[in-house]
């Protein structure tokens, strides 16, 4: 696992000030959710540091980088850029940087779209991402009240607000996204 340090190091530089900072506040929002929820605080403050390190680089970069490492994407995946970091983020840091915890790998790669059983520290990035102290959408105080209520609400709260965002937008929905919410839906029901 890669130190805090070389998170860091590796990070800032490809980021501009605004997505630093913000890499820096999901890390620190990660760390709480953490320790609020029983992930493990150090790997929170990791993946929360490295979860948008590509998210500033060109996406023709992004695409090199998913080729170069035999990532081959769908349809939707094509159909949305938007979700390029994410993936070529978790191949990057396997690949260039040497990360070997999976569950951090993965933290990274599905920040974005979520998935179907997701790991705790998963969801812990997933969400502080969505409540990260310069995030001013509409509805993030309702986020952050739900992620102060449990990180099952707050998943809930993530998971309706992208698909009807995207939904909304006539954009097309990851099927990771929707595979998340129906396995949500159904354990809830079986509760």
């Amino acid at each position: 696992m890669l130190s805090v340090q070389q998170c860091k190091e590796a990070v800032e530089p490809k980021l501009s000030q605004a997505r630093w900072i913000h890499s820096l506040n999901v890390s620190k929002e990660a760390v709480k959710l953490a320790k609020k929820y029983g992930a493990d605080p150090q790997k929170a403050e990791i993946a929360g540091l490295l979860h948008d390190i590509m998210k500033d680089t060109d996406p023709e970069e992004q695409l090199q980088i998913l080729q170069q490492f035999g990532i081959i994407l769908t349809n939707i995946e094509l159909a949305a850029p938007k979700l390029w970091h994410a993936m070529s983020g978790a191949a990057y840091l396997a690949h260039c940087l040497g990360e070997t915890d999976p569950d951090i790998l993965n933290a990274v790669r599905y920040h974005t779209t979520a998935r179907k059983g997701m790991s705790l520290l998963e969801k812990v990035i997933y969400i502080a991402d969505f409540t990260s102290a310069e995030r001013d959408y509409e509805g993030v105080e309702q986020m952050r009240k739900a992620a102060g209520q449990s990180l099952e609400k707050a998943m809930e709260e993530g998971l309706i607000f992208t698909i009807q965002d995207l939904s909304g937008r006539k954009l097309p929905v990851h099927p990771d996204t929707l595979d998340a919410y129906n396995d949500w839906i159904i354990q809830k029901k079986e509760k």
